[in-house]
């Protein structure tokens, strides 16, 4: 195969929204489930040309995650968004050198082999830097690229097992307790994206790209807090509390006379006070131990009776109208059918409609943040196993023969 300098910009199915913050920034997403493919879909998100590799004939697994509709997987509709997606058995020969050449024009690889992998097939960080020394490499994986666990199978339940997070999860009396959906992933994604910027940051000052060695139990670990230090400091380990917090109360879910749920919370000290005024009880405002939070946290039970007993006597929309009017902080549990309609959300345009060319309109999340002046876009929802296969080969300047002998090796 001859490589070719690249023939023109990639359009793709739509073209970059105007004034995208990451436009001309080129990803290749070599990843699967799920944290690394969504740190690349937040780049696309802001104008980053992403395009997504996958194996000619293995997709990618998320594409068969969850519910479908019409035999279309509906999670890679919004994992997959503002990516192209190409066919490439890295493995092959052809494959390999098809993927150092798309990585000579390319600003950042996001990959989640395990340790190894890409070096067996000689993709490794020193055939890719060689290539391209601008290039960001983000390895993905569960517990990073060295280590005795490095070579282990990992995953973000793994994660959220060994950070400390199940096992303060749930109730006193109750078993340690997991997400029913992928916390870790998420947070190691929105890790990953933030580690590439930095990268990429950094590469403006040297000239030179770098490794991100992201291991998914690390984030995981970051952001439930100090638990590390106050071990450390003082031999302390947080237990199950339930819903409950060991730093404040009243600070729990509360059934209303409707048989709904609201959550409260009482973290500042004004709020807490504010609470108890509402709900007939400030007599308690003036017991010793109401004066900070970890005081009324050894005291929930007395706070938890008070409150969940008032709010047992409203319904949820009285409940939540009178704890607004006293400026005290409460928010009804919701499922998906509420937040879809919430006037909060809609107002923000959290969750938007986008054009699909399988399905028509659907629904999803919208743009993770926003921006005044480049604010980002969903340019097109997941695309089909392969569908820009073709048009990337030609942009990189492969003939239409090279294409097909490309497919006649199975390399695409």
């Amino acid at each position: 195969m001859t490589v070719h300098a690249p023939a023109t910009a990639p359009t793709g199915p739509a073209s970059p929204a105007a004034g995208a913050p990451l436009r001309g920034l080129r990803v290749l997403d070599l990843a699967t489930l799920f944290a690394g493919p969504l740190a690349a879909t937040m780049l696309g998100d802001f104008g980053a040309d992403v395009v997504k590799v996958e194996h000619p004939r293995k997709p990618d697994p998320s594409r068969g995650h969850g519910p479908a509709k019409d035999g279309i997987g509906l999670w890679w509709k919004v994992l997959g968004r503002n990516k192209r997606t190409i066919t490439l058995d890295l493995s092959s020969p052809g494959g390999r050198d098809t993927l150092l050449a798309l990585a000579a024009d390319a600003d950042v690889i996001v990959e989640n082999f395990r340790p190894g992998t890409l070096e067996r097939w000689g993709l490794g960080w020193e055939e890719l830097s060689t290539v391209n020394p601008r290039l960001v490499l983000a390895r993905v994986t569960g517990f990073g690229q060295f280590g005795p666990y490095s070579h282990r199978p990992g995953f973000g339940t793994l994660a959220e097992a060994m950070s400390g997070f199940a096992a303060i999860t749930g109730e006193p009396d109750g078993p340690p307790t997991l997400p029913p959906f992928g916390l870790a992933d998420s947070i190691a994604a929105l890790a990953t994206a933030y580690a590439v910027m930095t990268a990429l940051t950094a590469r403006n000052t040297t000239g030179r790209g770098q490794v991100v060695d992201m291991a998914i139990i690390e984030p995981m670990l970051s952001v439930i807090g100090p638990h590390p230090l106050w071990y450390d400091q003082l031999g302390y380990v947080q237990p199950r509390t339930g819903n409950r917090s060991r730093n404040n109360a009243p600070r729990n879910t509360y059934r209303t006379a409707d048989g709904s749920w609201v959550a409260v919370s009482t973290s500042a000290q004004s709020i807490a006070e504010r609470v108890l005024r509402l709900v007939g009880r400030p007599e308690l405002i003036d017991e010793p131990w109401f004066a900070d939070g970890t005081g009324r946290a050894a005291h929930a039970d007395v706070l938890d009776e008070a409150v969940g007993s008032w709010i047992a006597r409203h319904t949820r929309d009285e409940a939540l109208a009178a704890f607004e009017k006293a400026e005290a902080a409460i928010a009804p549990v919701y499922d998906v059918r509420d937040v879809v309609t919430d006037p909060q959300y809609q107002a923000l345009g959290t969750v938007t409609e986008v054009q699909d060319p399988e399905l028509g309109p659907i629904k999803m999340q919208n743009v993770l943040f926003r921006l005044s002046e480049t604010p980002g876009a969903i340019r097109w929802p997941g695309r089909p196993h392969g569908a820009d296969t073709t048009d990337v080969l030609t942009e990189l300047g492969l003939t239409p023969a090279e294409i097909d002998d490309l497919r006649e090796q199975g390399a695409v």
